[in-house]
């Protein structure tokens, strides 16, 4: 089981090293745990790359994830994007996806070993202004990627955001899902899909509908992950309603430390880890709203979760 453990790090957004090496050690300690999504922003750390090549437990395997960087990429530049109409912001995101494949190899070359399961990219542009995406181009960039080479064992994936929909405002606005996999279509069995189950709440606003989702992906043959991550239909102290914040699973027996508006509930997370099958990987992807909380029970409510879900769906 996979931990996107930045959601809940208490030295994300404040460089703290001695808080990160409480948090790293205290990961590496659950036994339920197997590695670790790490964010791409522009690096593989957020504050310092040498720390996490020296830090990174080396028994973990690791999926990296553009979104961060995208993100921040899309407030200056809104027509960056692997999806992009526009030629030339396509072509930065190209680049950016090869400087993520390059940080990939460099963490495997720390550790001795293939230890970066996937890439996690994203169809952006968020479809706003003139900024547009269409699976053609995002079709045209993985074949830029795949013949440009050098992925080793690294499967791609393109992780499901929220699309643009009628009838309210997107978190992330990319394309549909049915889009993503038009792109995927003749591609090998190593690119594929993975998906955030609250960015599909977002999307689809109706949390029961995100296990047909998945189902339809994993049924395409295409979904090679699954990250379990809420969403709230309200505001919280995550942050405003439908806000992709990675609200924590709702309380639930064996789980007490939890968000009482989140709709990511126990009952609807095995029944999304069911719909998926089997997968490449899945894990957890838990904020913490309290940035001055210490280490411990940020560590106590991963493992809680480590323990529901690490044996399947179940």
């Amino acid at each position: 089981m996979l931990v996107g453990a930045y959601a809940a790090s208490p030295a994300h957004a404040r460089w703290d090293p001695r808080a990160e090496a409480e948090f790293f050690d205290g990961l590496d300690g659950l036994d339920d745990v197997g590695g670790l999504e790490l964010p791409w922003l522009g690096s593989l750390h957020p504050h310092d790359d040498a720390w996490l090549l020296a830090h990174f437990p080396r028994r973990f395997d690791a999926v990296l994830t553009s979104i961060p960087g995208t993100m921040v990429r899309l407030r200056d530049e809104p027509r960056f994007g692997l999806a992009s109409t526009d030629e030339e912001g396509r072509a930065a995101a190209v680049r950016e996806a090869l400087a993520i494949r390059d940080g990939a190899r460099r963490i495997d070359d720390a550790t001795g070993r293939a230890t970066v399961r996937a890439i996690a990219l994203h169809s952006a542009p968020t479809r706003t202004g003139d900024a547009r995406g269409s699976a053609e181009a995002l079709r045209m960039s993985l074949l830029e990627l795949l013949d440009a080479g050098g992925w080793d064992e690294t499967a791609l994936v393109i992780e499901h955001c929220d699309a643009a929909v009628p009838g309210h405002p997107a978190e992330k606005g990319f394309l549909a899902v049915d889009d993503e996999l038009a792109a995927l279509e003749d591609f090998p069995d190593a690119v594929g899909m993975s998906v955030n189950w609250g960015r599909s709440a977002i999307e689809l606003r109706d949390p029961d509908l995100v296990s047909g989702q998945i189902a339809r992906i994993a049924g395409a043959g295409r979904l090679h992950g699954l990250m379990l991550s809420g969403a709230s239909a309200q505001s919280t102290p995550f942050g405003g309603s439908w806000a992709d914040a990675h609200h924590p699973l709702a309380p639930a027996e064996g789980f007490p430390i939890g968000e009482p508006a989140s709709l990511l509930t126990l009952a609807r997370a095995r029944s999304a880890i069911a719909a998926a099958g089997s997968v490449r990987w899945s894990g957890v992807k838990f904020g913490w709203a309290d940035h001055d909380a210490a280490v411990a029970p940020r560590l106590a409510m991963i493992a809680a979760a480590a323990r529901l879900f690490s044996a399947g769906p179940g």
